[in-house]
């Protein structure tokens, strides 16, 4: 039978960087509620629009699509904070505390290389896409490189808050993983 994790909300402590990271990340949770309300109130529109005015609708399928997508990426640096990603801490729960610490200092500087990898490619991307002009090819014709900013700014903030967990255990301000020692 699976159980909660016993991790918690990733700690600040006294520290400056750990707390300005904390409220970017917070802001960012916000902004993809908002999106996350907006992709809904949207789609409630065209339901209305298509069965009760019995009209077409134009933009609002992409536009819901994109905000979704990007709601899920700029929404990654919160989760990341209150550690609600997918979490194995069987391993963690069965080391001492310094081979935990070992562990999560060893996955949180992998996890940052790979989420720099996906920051650069997505950067380079929207870049890309921004550079030509690029237009969906849609009756919206939406300029690409609008949605296409979620990908860097939203790998971003996911890498920022890595660092910052990061920063947290190897200055002893919060525990590996979020894990109490038992």
């Amino acid at each position: 039978m699976a159980s909660h994790s016993s991790a918690s909300i990733a700690r600040a402590g006294g520290n400056p960087f750990l707390r300005i990271v904390g409220a970017i990340s917070t802001l960012a949770g916000w902004v993809s509620a908002a999106m996350i309300v907006s992709a809904v109130a949207i789609t409630c529109q065209m339901i209305f629009v298509r069965f009760a005015l019995n009209k077409s609708t134009v933009w609002q399928t992409e536009a819901v699509i994109y905000l979704v997508i990007a709601a899920t990426l700029i929404g990654l640096a919160y989760v990341q904070r209150l550690r609600g990603h997918v979490n194995v801490d069987l391993i963690p729960l069965a080391l001492p505390m310094r081979a935990r610490r070992v562990l999560c200092i060893f996955t949180l500087s992998l996890s940052i290389a790979m989420v720099g990898t996906m920051l650069w490619y997505g950067y380079e991307f929207w870049h890309f896409a921004w550079e030509r002009g690029w237009k969906s090819d849609t009756v919206w014709g939406v300029r690409l490189w609008i949605p296409y900013l979620s990908l860097p700014v939203g790998l971003g903030l996911f890498a920022l808050q890595l660092i910052a967990d990061l920063v947290a255990v190897i200055t002893g301000v919060d525990n590996p993983f979020g894990l109490e020692d038992i």
